[in-house]
């Protein structure tokens, strides 16, 4: 799970340099990949939650 930890990272650092190009420069394409970012974040978190909730009901060790 460390390394999911890791990919959110960098997926997160890769949308905050899509942000400001979209925001401040109006790139549209900046925006798709804002989107396209933003579901893998909202797949890799829910994975996370998954394994703790698991780990939490001694599913897993």
């Amino acid at each position: 799970m460390k390394e999911a930890v890791h990919e959110l990272k960098q997926l997160i650092a890769e949308v905050e340099d899509d942000f400001l190009r979209y925001y401040d420069k109006n790139n549209k394409t900046a925006g798709r990949r804002i989107r396209h970012n933003m579901q893998l974040v909202k797949k890799l978190a829910q994975a996370i939650r998954m394994d703790i909730l698991k780990r939490g009901n001694g599913l897993l060790k």
